[in-house]
């Protein structure tokens, strides 16, 4: 399974994806590094290794607008993307431009049969395993029917991940049928038709961490708001342990001895660890990560698009869709 990568993507481009890139080729990857062939070569040869690359002279940097992409077709994201729609690659992962890497994924790749809009999907950890979350950012207003597909999306994704059985949670301001605004309050009695006993009903934005319904689905604008908010909050909560942990000599040693599950949070709640969010809802498999992404992250992007492309997440998707009763 070969996956390519959009070397060029990314706040620092190819020091931070190369690295990631040959982390990832350790653990049984096989990647094909996409971009400027000159500059890869040297970040190759800066590190002592080689990977394979297919030349792309240009792309599209962060301050760029997404719509670039229809004109720059040697950019590094719109040969990444021809090489899966050729077939010679079976995923596109990029740290790249979210909105570029999303315009070249629609232009190139297309929609797949009943989706409106393609969705991000965000990951959480909770108290009781992981809550998946769509529209992380793709769609900043949303109709109705565009949650019920991402509940399917969300759904076929659960399954591929190994969480069969998941239930479908609607974001809102209280738990109660009545509450929300007007597209909650319209959404509400479609996913209640189209999923039946797998939609659990109205969330609170607690409930993502408590875990209360494995899948929630919420428009785009607010889904990103959700997952800056819990980036931030973690942050902050890590900074503080530490500063705790470090205010006295008796609080080093007791940090000193809780070392190792000191460690295993800081884990669960590092973005770092979840590698990149997938683009579901294209005839392909996409993934995307933060442009601040480091090596790890880039590492674990490249891990998480094997293994999801291995457990026929695209196949996963079409079926989720065409069984919807609507």
């Amino acid at each position: 399974m070969r996956i390519a990568l959009d070397a060029m993507g990314g706040d620092r481009g190819p020091g931070v994806t190369v690295q990631g890139a040959l982390l990832a080729a350790k653990e049984g990857v096989e990647v094909l590094l996409v971009g400027e062939e000159v500059r890869l070569r040297a970040e190759l040869a800066r590190l002592g290794a080689s990977l394979p690359i297919h030349h792309a002279p240009d792309w599209i940097p962060m301050e760029e607008h997404a719509t670039e992409v229809r004109r720059r077709r040697e950019s590094s994201i719109m040969v990444a993307m021809d090489l899966l729609k050729r077939g010679e690659v079976e995923a596109v992962v990029s740290m790249g431009h979210t909105g570029a890497t999303m315009a070249a994924a629609l232009f190139t790749l297309g929609r797949v049969k009943g989706v409106e809009r393609p969705a991000l999907l965000v990951e959480f950890p909770s108290q009781r395993g992981r809550t998946f979350l769509l529209d992380g950012g793709a769609n900043a207003d949303c109709r109705p029917s565009f949650l019920v597909q991402f509940a399917a999306m969300g759904l076929a994704y659960a399954e591929a991940s190994g969480l069969p059985g998941a239930k479908v949670g609607l974001l809102s301001i209280g738990e109660e049928e009545g509450k929300g605004n007007a597209l909650v309050l319209e959404a509400y009695p479609l996913l209640k038709a189209a999923l039946g006993e797998r939609f659990y009903g109205n969330v609170e934005g607690r409930d993502i961490f408590l875990g209360t319904a494995e899948v929630v689905v919420t428009d785009g604008f607010t889904g990103n708001v959700v997952l800056k908010l819990a980036e931030g909050e973690a942050k902050v909560l890590l900074s503080w342990i530490k500063e705790a942990l470090t205010s006295t000599p008796l609080a080093r040693l007791g940090a000193l001895l809780a070392r190792g599950a000191l460690r295993r949070v800081r884990e669960r709640v590092d973005p770092a660890q979840y590698g990149a969010m997938p683009l579901l809802g294209v005839e392909g498999a996409v993934f995307i990560g933060h442009g601040s992404a480091d090596a790890l992250a880039v590492k674990n992007a490249l891990l998480r698009a094997r293994s999801l492309v291995a457990a026929g997440l695209l196949d996963r998707v079409r079926a989720g869709l065409s069984a919807l009763h609507v």
